[in-house]
């Protein structure tokens, strides 16, 4: 069976003729169709992963805050959408993405776990399988299915020794008294490193790759920070004229970040727990 390339399949999925074809990094593609825009053509990590990337966008978009790119169709194993035009980081946008974000996270969820409205409950991040199941208690909910699954395939796999495994399994006993005040579920991208954070050529701000759900608005936040972002002080000024943020928030930047930590772990190895631990026993001496 000959394998469909990129042309073909905007070309189903839209409609549309196509003028060219342009290969980016990895196994991306951007697609130029006639009379129309240009899009990308982006495979799918795993079953589901497509459906929960294009469930995940327009759930974004939906609440009519941050900018996503619009999708244009999919068919599970290939998402088309959106080419964003690249510009440079400013100051302007930066504050702008802070107070739309503080939007986005303000239009909620059902639940803490909740998927996008039809979007499958087994959906990824990056490349790691992520299970959607709700809650309606923060705490336990984030240690059972955030860090706990994460904690135990890294066990698993050997990148995290057993009594290493139990300064973590303390922080998700703790997390009651460790977590802050109760927050409402907010609407999450769910995996906003700043690989996900394109400034475009319209000095606005741009997420892609979602890993939308509900969760708590510290860890998109906290997300922002594990890997910096341009302009993140001005991101959180904006964030915080629309929406202030609960006293001790910074402090607890490490906590939301051992979801993330501990997916990379999984992925890529002991550097990352290593991260994860320190986080930890901070959060234990706090």
């Amino acid at each position: 069976m000959t394998r469909e390339g990129p042309g073909a399949v905007a070309a189903r999925l839209t409609g549309r003729p196509v003028t060219a074809v342009r290969p980016l990094s990895g196994t991306l593609a951007e697609v130029a169709l006639d009379g129309g825009p240009v899009v990308v053509v982006k495979p799918g990590e795993g079953p589901g992963a497509v459906e929960a990337e294009a469930a995940g966008l327009r759930w974004l978009a939906e609440a009519g805050t941050v900018r996503v790119p619009a999708v244009y169709g999919h068919d599970g194993r290939h998402l088309v959408i959106d080419r964003v035009p690249q510009g440079r980081p400013t100051s302007g946008a930066a504050l702008r993405f802070g107070r739309d974000l503080a939007a986005l996270h303000a239009a909620g969820a059902p639940a803490f776990g909740a998927p996008p409205p039809g979007g499958p409950r087994d959906a990824y991040i990056g490349r790691a399988p992520m299970r959607n199941a709700d809650g309606t208690d923060w705490p336990a909910w984030y240690a059972e299915h955030r860090v706990l699954p994460y904690l135990r395939r890294a066990v698993d796999d050997g990148t995290l020794r057993p009594a290493e495994a139990t300064v973590i399994e303390e922080v998700c006993a703790r997390l009651p008294e460790l977590a802050g005040p109760a927050e409402p579920p907010a609407r999450l991208h769910g995996d906003l490193w700043s690989g996900n954070v394109l400034w475009g050529a319209d000095d606005e701000v741009h997420l892609i790759d979602p890993a939308a759900h509900g969760g708590h608005r510290e860890t998109d936040l906290a997300m922002l920070h594990l890997f910096g972002c341009p302009h993140l002080d001005q991101v959180l000024d904006g964030y915080r004229q629309a929406a202030p943020l609960v006293d001790g928030w910074a402090d607890r930047i490490g906590l939301h970040q051992l979801f993330p930590l501990l997916v990379h772990t999984v992925l890529f190895g002991r550097g990352y727990a290593e991260q994860a631990l320190a986080h930890a026993r901070t959060a234990l001496a706090r």
